[in-house]
C-alpha cells in the first residue's frame, strides 16, 4: 500500500490524476444511467441500453488509464504506438460489455461476483495492452504479484459495485455504484503502475509513428469527454421521447399529427382503432379515415381498414412538432359510450327481468296510442293482466322459480300479441297489454281467448306445482274512457271484478263495475277512520266444556257500527282491511281491548283474540303483544292467539319463528278454521299448537251430511291423538251440540250456547255474586 501511495507522490502529477479520477467518475456514471434504464425495458430494448453503458463504461477505463498515463513521469520520454493504443480502447468496451451483461442478465446468486471479475479482468487487459503501447528507450517490468493484487482488487471493488447498483434504489444506487467503480479502476490501475520498473536501454529504437505525448492527451480528453457527454445526452434525449411516445401510445385516444394538412405521425391507439399502419397514411388528408357522420348532428365517422365505420369524436388542438406548427387530431371511440347510452336508455324504459316495457314506457304508450285513436277515429283495447297463485308459488319454491315463472309469461305474451301491440311488465306480478289493430271489441275477444288458451296449455296446474293462473280486466277506448287515466282505472276496475269472482277469466270493464268498486273503496276509506270515530267495539262468545256447559273462556270478536249502514258483517270488512293495510290498526287495537276486558274479569279465564295474517309480516309483532300484556296486566297464560293457515302460507318461516317466541311468553296458540287449508297436517306436525278449532263450515253441515260429521269426527280424533284440545265453532242447533259431544269434543262455541256480548265482565261480576249468595 505504502509503495503505491509513493508512486503516485513520486511519479505522478496530482492534478492529472485528479482529472483522471474525475472523468473516471463522469464515466462511471454515464454508465449505470443507461443500465438503470437497461433494467425497465423489455428484453429487445434491453441489450441497446447495456450496449450504451458497456461503450460508455469502456470509454471512461480508457480514459482514465491514459489521463493517468500522461501523468506518470518515469524519467525518461515516452510516446505510444497507435495501434495497440486503439486496441486499447477496443478490449476496454468489450471487457465491459462482457462484465455488464453477464452481471445484469445472470440469474444465478454470484452473478455479480462473475461480472466484478469479468470487469476486473477487462480493465487489465486494456491497462497492459496501453502499456506495451509505450514507446521509449527502456524495457517495463512487471512484479506479478503486485499485477495480481490489482486484478484482485479491481475484482472485489466491482463485484461489491453491482451488488450495490443491483440492490439499490434511486441515487444511492447511482452514486454507490459508481464511487465504487471508480475506486475500482483507480485501485488496478495504480497498483499496476506501482508494480513496474522502468529498466534504461540506451540501444533500443523508438519507432517514428508514434503519437506524441501532448497529443495523445487532446485526443484522449476530447474523444472521452465528447463520447461521456454523447452517452449522457443520449439518456436523457431518449428517455424523454421514449417517455412521451410511451405516454402518447398509452392514451385511450387515438392521435393524428398533420401538418399543412397532411398526416406525418399517428400513435399506436390510433393505428389499433382503424386497422391502418402509419406507412399507409402518410402524407394523407385525414379525410380519407374521417368523415362527417349523418346519423347525429356533430358526429365524425372512422372508416376502418376493413371497410368499417366506427362513431368517433374528433378535438383539435395545434402544437410545434419537430420544430413546425402542427395539427393535433384527438380521436376518441364513441363506440362503448353509444352501447352504454343505448343500453341506458333501453334499461330506463324495459323491465329488466323480463324486457319488456315497463310503466314509464307504458304511460307514454297509451297516451300516444289513444292520440292516434283520436285522430284516425279507430279504437284501442287496454288489457291489464294479474297472475293467479303466484305470490303462493315465489313464496314456496322462491324467487328464482318466481323470476322463471315471469319470464314464461312474458314469452307467453310475447307469441300471442300482434308486433304492434305494448306488452308491458307494470310490476310484480302485474303485466299490461295495448291492443292498437283490429275491430273493437272482436279483437280483444280474439287475444284473451288466445292468452287463456296459451296459459291453459303451457301452465298445467294439475300437473305443474308451479304452474299459475291468469286474469284479465280489458277497457275499451272510446267506449270505457276518454283519457289514458280513466281508461287504466276502468281496466284496473274490470281486473278486480275477475280476481274476486273467480279468477281464471277475461272480463270488459262495464258501469256496474265501476260501482262495485266505489262501494269498495269507500269501505277502505271509512275503515281508516273508524277506530278514532268510535265506529269498532268489540263483542266477546264465551267458550263453554263440552261435557260441563261452564265457561272457560272467550272469543274477542270485531264489530264495525258502519254510519248508515248499521252493523256491518266481519266478512265484508275484515277482507277489504287485510287488502288495504288497515288491519294492522284494527287488529292491535282489538287486542289492547281484549286484554284490558279480560284483566277485569273475576275468574281467570282465557281470551281468544284472532290476528291476520298480515299483522304476522310485522316484524314487531311478538314485542307489541308483549308491550299489551305488560299494560294491561293480563297473565300471558290466559291469552289464546288464534290464526289460520293463510298466514303460515306467505312467509312459513317468519310466522312459525313469531309463534316460538310468543309461546316463550306463555301465550297459546290456536289453530283457527282447521281443515279448509291445503296443508292443515304439516302445520301440526311442524308447530305443536295449544288448541285447534273445527270451522264453522262443517259444524253447519253436521245435521244432515254424513261427510262433514266424518271429517269432525277425524279433526276430534287427530286433537286427541296429539293431544290438542279441540273446540267447534258454529253450535246452533242442539243436534249439533249433541254430535260434537258425542264426538269428544272438549269445547263448543255457538249462537245455541251464548251470543257475543259487549261487556262479559258484568255478567261474570253477577254469576260470581249468586254463586257466593247460594253458598
Amino acid at each position: 500500500m505504502f509503495s503505491v501511495i509513493t508512486c503516485i507522490r513520486d511519479n505522478h502529477d496530482w492534478r492529472l490524476v485528479l482529472a483522471a479520477a474525475v472523468v473516471c467518475l463522469i464515466g462511471a456514471m454515464a454508465a449505470m444511467l443507461p443500465l438503470s434504464r437497461a433494467q425497465e425495458c423489455d428484453a429487445g430494448r434491453r441489450k441497446l441500453w447495456i450496449g450504451a453503458s458497456a461503450f460508455a463504461f469502456g470509454t471512461g477505463v480508457w480514459a482514465t488509464h491514459f489521463i493517468a498515463m500522461l501523468a506518470y513521469d518515469g524519467g525518461m520520454p515516452i510516446s505510444y504506438q497507435l495501434g495497440l493504443t486503439a486496441l486499447s480502447f477496443l478490449l476496454s468496451v468489450v471487457g465491459s460489455s462482457a462484465a455488464i451483461l453477464v452481471a445484469s442478465q445472470g440469474r444465478g446468486r454470484f452473478s455479480c461476483i462473475q461480472g466484478g471479475v469479468l470487469m476486473a479482468l477487462g480493465i487489465a487487459t486494456m491497462h497492459l495492452t496501453g502499456m506495451q503501447a509505450i514507446e521509449t528507450q527502456a524495457v517495463i517490468l512487471y512484479d506479478p504479484y503486485m499485477t495480481l493484487s490489482a486484478v484482485l482488487a479491481g475484482a472485489l471493488l466491482s463485484s461489491i459495485a453491482f451488488h450495490a447498483f443491483f440492490h439499490l434504489k434511486g441515487l444511492r444506487r447511482l452514486l454507490a455504484s459508481s464511487v465504487t467503480f471508480v475506486l475500482a479502476i483507480c485501485a488496478l490501475h495504480f497498483i499496476s503502475m506501482a508494480s513496474i520498473t522502468l529498466v534504461p536501454d540506451p540501444g533500443k529504437e523508438v519507432p517514428a509513428t508514434v503519437l506524441d505525448t501532448s497529443l495523445l492527451a487532446a485526443i484522449v480528453v476530447v474523444a472521452a469527454t465528447a463520447l461521456i457527454l454523447i452517452a449522457i445526452a443520449v439518456v436523457f434525449i431518449e428517455s424523454h421521447l421514449t417517455d412521451l411516445r410511451g405516454l402518447a401510445n398509452a392514451s385511450q385516444e387515438g392521435l393524428l399529427i398533420l401538418r399543412e394538412g397532411r398526416i406525418i405521425d399517428a400513435n399506436e391507439r390510433f393505428q389499433g382503432l382503424s386497422g391502418w399502419k402509419l406507412a399507409d397514411l402518410a402524407g394523407k388528408a385525414p379525410s380519407i379515415v374521417l368523415t362527417q357522420g349523418q346519423s347525429r348532428p356533430g358526429d365524425t365517422l372512422l372508416n376502418t381498414r376493413n371497410g368499417r365505420e366506427i362513431a368517433v369524436e374528433v378535438n383539435t388542438s395545434r402544437i410545434v412538432y419537430r420544430g413546425h406548427n402542427c395539427d393535433v387530431l384527438a380521436v376518441r371511440d364513441l363506440t362503448e359510450r353509444r352501447q352504454a347510452e343505448e343500453m341506458i336508455e333501453h334499461l330506463a324504459h324495459h323491465d329488466v327481468l323480463t324486457d319488456l316495457s315497463n310503466r314509464s314506457l307504458f304511460d307514454k304508450r297509451i297516451r300516444q296510442a289513444l292520440q292516434m285513436a283520436k285522430g284516425k277515429n279507430s279504437e284501442v283495447a287496454l288489457f291489464y293482466i294479474d297472475l293467479d297463485r303466484f305470490k303462493t308459488v315465489n313464496d314456496i319454491f322462491g324467487h328464482a322459480e318466481g323470476d322463471r315463472i315471469l319470464c314464461k309469461v312474458a314469452s307467453i305474451l310475447r307469441r300471442v300479441a300482434d308486433e304492434r301491440d305494448t306488452i308491458a311488465r307494470l310490476g310484480g306480478d302485474e303485466f299490461a297489454i295495448i291492443q292498437t289493430a283490429g275491430q273493437q271489441p272482436a279483437a280483444a275477444q280474439k287475444l284473451a281467448a288466445a292468452i287463456l288458451d296459451e296459459f291453459a296449455a303451457e301452465m298445467d296446474m294439475a300437473r305443474d306445482p308451479t304452474a299459475v293462473g291468469v286474469s284479465l280486466g280489458i277497457a275499451l277506448y272510446p267506449t270505457d274512457g276518454s283519457d289514458a287515466d280513466e281508461i287504466c282505472n276502468n281496466a284496473d276496475i274490470a281486473l278486480y271484478r275477475v280476481k274476486h269472482g273467480g279468477r281464471g277469466k277475461a272480463c270488459f270493464f262495464n258501469a256496474e263495475m265501476d260501482e262495485a268498486t266505489r262501494a269498495r273503496r269507500q269501505i277502505e276509506s271509512e275503515l281508516r277512520h273508524a277506530v278514532t270515530r268510535n265506529q269498532i267495539h268489540v263483542s266477546y262468545q264465551p267458550v263453554l266444556d263440552a261435557q260441563s256447559g261452564e265457561i272457560s273462556g272467550y272469543e274477542a270478536l270485531m264489530r264495525w257500527n258502519r254510519p248508515g249502514h248499521g252493523l256491518s258483517e266481519p266478512d265484508i270488512f275484515i277482507p277489504i282491511a287485510e287488502e288495504s293495510g288497515s288491519i294492522v290498526q284494527l287488529g292491535e287495537w282489538v287486542l289492547q281491548q281484549a286484554c284490558t276486558e279480560a284483566a277485569r274479569w273475576p275468574h281467570p279465564l282465557r281470551i281468544a283474540v284472532n290476528v291476520s295474517p298480515v299483522q304476522f309480516m310485522l316484524p314487531n309483532l311478538c314485542e307489541r303483544i308483549e308491550a299489551i300484556l305488560k299494560e294491561t296486566g293480563l297473565a300471558p297464560g290466559r291469552l289464546e292467539i288464534e290464526i289460520t293457515e293463510a298466514a303460515l302460507i306467505r312467509d312459513r318461516d317468519r310466522v312459525m319463528a313469531t309463534l316460538q317466541r310468543l309461546r316463550s311468553l306463555g301465550v297459546h296458540i290456536v289453530m283457527d278454521d282447521f281443515g279448509t287449508g291445503f296443508s292443515s297436517l304439516s302445520n301440526l306436525r311442524t308447530f305443536p299448537f295449544d288448541k285447534i278449532k273445527v270451522d264453522r263450515s262443517f259444524t253447519g253441515m253436521l245435521d244432515h251430511d254424513a261427510a262433514a260429521r266424518s271429517i269432525v269426527r277425524a279433526i276430534i280424533g287427530l286433537g286427541h291423538s296429539l293431544g290438542m284440545p279441540v273446540v267447534t265453532e258454529g253450535v246452533e242447533t242442539e243436534t249439533q251440540r249433541q254430535i260434537v259431544v258425542e264426538e269428544g269434543c272438549a269445547q263448543v262455541q255457538g249462537f245455541l250456547l251464548g251470543r257475543p256480548d259487549v261487556e262479559p265482565s258484568t255478567k261474570l261480576a253477577a254469576r260470581e255474586s249468586l254463586l257466593s249468595s247460594t253458598a
